[in-house]
């Protein structure tokens, strides 16, 4: 064969590599267009006349199917994602205990902090790392109305650890932001690395993720609670539903053990709660219910920050919402009750 005609083939097979190319990519477009077009809740009228609404990304099988932001934000705006910080913060305390700088979920919190076991109240010696994360640990808790005195305390954790217990440890369940800013400590103190570095090299560098932000508390430690929060993209808090959804594995890797994700999915014991989905329950920083028969798992935040785990649909669905004090409780209810809805029953018909 002349190199003119080797010249011509070689040309002719790159034109149609060119147009298999081409028609691949208009055929993978048209198909996220599909996919997109299936979940119409655009039409809602709680979402298109509501101002509080940033953000909302729905995948199911590991694909995105939704992803839409409001009221001028992008995929590249950081959220508070206030108390989704403890939900993120369970998960590091479970690659600690993977690694071994924590002995497991019932070591006591006074082999962390030793100065418990001096304590003239002898029960403070016996509360565990679930109780902690079960919001039952029973110790002393901030008060919402007066919130700027804790937040102003030059050694908020310690003052925590050293004031009368507020309720019979592993009893009561009680929210508690003060008490749940330990873990930050606990994080640090055993694996020699704060906790946003710790995150960093455990969880979100292996998840891909690089743009994030988290405040510390006066005490000079990371916000372990969500008071002052970590700030994170709703996309990257999606691979966080994905991580949990697929037992710990994330791009072929074990970041967090099958047998932790397995205990925040289904734990031994949970406390009954008041608020979020109905007839919710509480253990290790999520929260846990049956909607419409399915189990769900979900991680909240103030003001209607969602982290929802739908296991039997591997579907995850993430929202991020206004924070403003007049608005935010009903804020989270319209997601609750007007918003999720139209969503679970176009995954569930899908």
């Amino acid at each position: 064969m002349k190199d003119g005609q080797k010249r011509t083939n070689h040309r002719g097979v790159a034109i149609l590599n060119h147009r298999v190319v081409v028609i691949l990519t208009i055929f993978y477009l048209l198909a996220g267009r599909q996919l997109y077009a299936q979940l119409t809740i655009d039409t809602s009228t709680y979402l298109k006349q509501n101002a509080g609404i940033y953000s909302i990304i729905i995948a199911k099988n590991d694909q995105v199917l939704y992803r839409r932001y409001y009221n001028l934000y992008d995929e590249n705006s950081l959220f508070n994602d206030q108390s989704l910080t403890k939900s993120i913060g369970s998960i590091l305390i479970g690659i600690a205990i993977d690694k071994g700088y924590i002995r497991s979920v019932d070591e006591k919190l006074a082999d962390f902090f030793p100065e418990l076991r001096k304590d003239k109240d002898t029960r403070k010696g016996d509360i565990t790392l679930r109780q902690l994360m079960c919001q039952a640990s029973g110790l002393y808790h901030e008060d919402l109305n007066r919130l700027s005195e804790y937040l102003a305390l030059p050694d908020p954790s310690g003052f925590v650890l050293s004031q009368p217990l507020a309720t019979e440890p592993g009893k009561v369940f009680h929210y508690n932001n003060a008490a749940t800013h330990l873990l930050s400590l606990i994080l640090t103190k055993r694996s020699g690395m704060d906790t946003r570095s710790f995150a960093k090299k455990f969880l979100f560098d292996p998840l891909g993720i690089s743009k994030f932000e988290w405040a510390k508390m006066r005490d000079g430690y990371y916000d372990g609670c969500g008071l002052l929060s970590i700030r994170m993209r709703s996309e990257d808090m999606t691979r966080i539903g994905l991580l949990l959804l697929n037992n710990g594995v994330y791009n072929g890797q074990q970041i967090v053990s099958s047998q932790w994700v397995t205990l925040l999915l289904h734990p031994d014991s949970s406390y009954n709660t008041e608020w979020g989905f109905d007839k919710s329950t509480y253990a290790l920083c999520y929260y846990h219910t049956e909607y419409k028969g399915v189990a769900i798992t979900y991680g909240m935040g103030w003001g209607g920050q969602f982290l929802i785990l739908i296991p039997s649909l591997h579907a995850v669905v993430v929202a991020n919402e206004s924070i403003e004090d007049s608005h935010a409780i009903q804020q989270s209810n319209t997601f609750i009750h007007r918003i999720f809805p139209l969503i679970y029953d176009q995954l569930h018909s899908l």
